[in-house]
């Protein structure tokens, strides 16, 4: 069995215990968010929030939580994110294994037969030796190991608040995409509900001409209204087409007609619940795209730490230790001779016409440059926040309002429709009526579709459902 001395063991181990490192990269201090403390147009706080609320909680629709589901399953956009988890986690990792020193272990053996000169007689002579050593290994007085690994980790930890933005965002544009499928195949139901209702008009504008009863004029009349429906028809068809193909690229997989609406209703307006709102707008300083923003910010200011590891002395050691022996056999019966090197090797830097200060110079100014980016986040989050809420304060008395008109306009056609079969009234009145009816159903479907996609946007600028990390 193969033995080592002390001697050997402290060369191989002498490394090893040179412990601790002093940072050079700053103390980080999370910059202030520079925004108000409240959220306008919030609620009171609530025992629960958006990022404690789970989107199966969320979306009461079996179809499109089945169709999110499949994208969860099938997206190649979070396909892609995990797969930059893994390189950003293998990245870590190669940086990581850099603060321990990388042992080797290696045996040798050479026999030859050489020429004696003065005797003109040959010789066989051999050797073996086996050693373990330690193969240039940094010493980090100074922490610039530990400041890249410290990048590396909070550029890990950054991507993967990347890939959590990915999924959030890919049930909110997954449910949208849903959504307007349902609002133009209403919409598209609505044109050819609207195109037979013109022409059952048509045909008793024209025999009502052949009567004398009325004019050319009603009969283009007519004719408008059933053109301007079929048109309608033909650009919502395209409009279905379209939707589908969107929603079916963001799932990343063909859809069943089972799974996809018929239809945006009255009833669609449970199919996804409310979104609970607390005060206090430090809530958003947990979304996956702020924090995703902090940890870049705290690997540019570990950065710091590297380029002002730069100014000071690098030093590498290179040992080895091991046996040696003038026969194979004698590596293993005891006769042998402990065999080392030891190998110290210091750089000084002396000059370098200002390299390190601008490397210096560059990483204080990215580190700034990260600040702006991570205030520009909260920034815009505010934003959306409040926008989603100002928006959800009016939504529901739009759409009282909306459902009213259409029942008005419906009653003012029917009694305008009826006056004028009955020869009382002009088609022009019946026309106007007949537009303005329309218009207010298509209305009607727009805000019936606005007021579930401001939940789901409310949901999405919240951080909905991020409270604990998906695998």
């Amino acid at each position: 069995m193969m033995r080592f001395h002390r001697r050997t063991l402290s060369v191989v181990v002498l490394p090893l215990l040179v412990g601790g490192c002093v940072s050079m990269a700053p103390e980080y201090e999370r910059p202030s968010a520079p925004v108000p403390e409240q959220l306008r147009y919030s609620d009171a706080l609530s025992s629960q929030s958006a990022q404690a609320l789970p989107w199966q909680t969320l979306i009461h629709e079996p179809r499109l939580s089945a169709v999110i589901e499949k994208a969860l399953d099938q997206s190649r956009d979070l396909r892609k994110a995990v797969a930059n988890i893994e390189v950003a986690r293998a990245t870590y990792r190669i940086a990581q294994s850099s603060e321990f020193p990388t042992l080797e272990a290696s045996a040798t053996g050479s026999r030859e037969r050489t020429l004696n000169s003065p005797t003109n007689k040959t010789a066989i002579t051999q050797s073996s030796s086996a050693t373990v050593g330690i193969n240039s290994y940094e010493l980090d007085f100074f922490g610039k190991i530990k400041s890249q690994t410290d990048m590396q980790w909070e550029s890990y930890q950054g991507v993967e608040e990347a890939a959590r933005t990915v999924r959030i965002s890919l049930i909110a544009e997954v449910s949208t995409a849903w959504l307007s499928l349902a609002s133009d195949q209403s919409l598209l139901q609505l044109a050819r509900k609207t195109e037979e209702s013109a022409k059952r008009s048509l045909v008793i504008v024209e025999a009502r001409i052949q009567r004398g009863i009325d004019s050319n004029v009603a009969l283009y009349e007519a004719q408008s209204v059933v053109h301007q429906a079929r048109a309608d028809s033909a650009s919502y068809a395209a409009k279905v087409g379209q939707d589908r193909a969107a929603l079916e690229l963001l799932v990343g997989a063909s859809l069943d007609d089972s799974l996809l609406p018929q239809t945006l209703d009255a009833n669609a307006e449970g199919w996804v619940g409310d979104v609970p709102v607390g005060l206090s707008s430090q809530i958003l300083l947990s979304r996956p795209d702020i924090l995703e923003a902090e940890h870049n910010l705290k690997s540019a200011n570990a950065n710091i730490g590297v380029a002002r590891a730069a100014y000071f002395p690098s030093i590498t050691l290179t040992g080895t230790g091991g046996v040696g022996s003038n026969s194979l056999r004698g590596l293993f019966d005891g006769g042998t001779s402990t065999i080392w090197s030891f190998i110290p090797n210091v750089k000084l830097p002396l000059f370098d016409a200002g390299s390190r200060d601008a490397t210096l110079d560059y990483a204080k100014a990215n580190r700034d440059l990260y600040v702006a980016r991570y205030e520009l986040a909260i920034q815009t989050a505010f934003k959306e926040v409040n926008s989603a809420l100002a928006r959800r304060v009016t939504i529901n008395d739009q759409l009282q309002a909306q459902n009213a008109l259409v029942e008005a306009t419906t009653k003012r056609y029917a009694t305008y429709d009826a006056r004028y079969q009955k020869g009382i009234d002009t088609f022009l009145n019946t026309l106007i009526s007949q537009r303005s009816m329309y218009a207010s159903e298509q209305n009607l479907i727009g805000v019936r579709l606005e007021a579930l996609l401001n939940r789901v946007s409310l949901y999405q600028v919240l951080g909905g459902g991020l409270a604990q990390k998906s695998e």
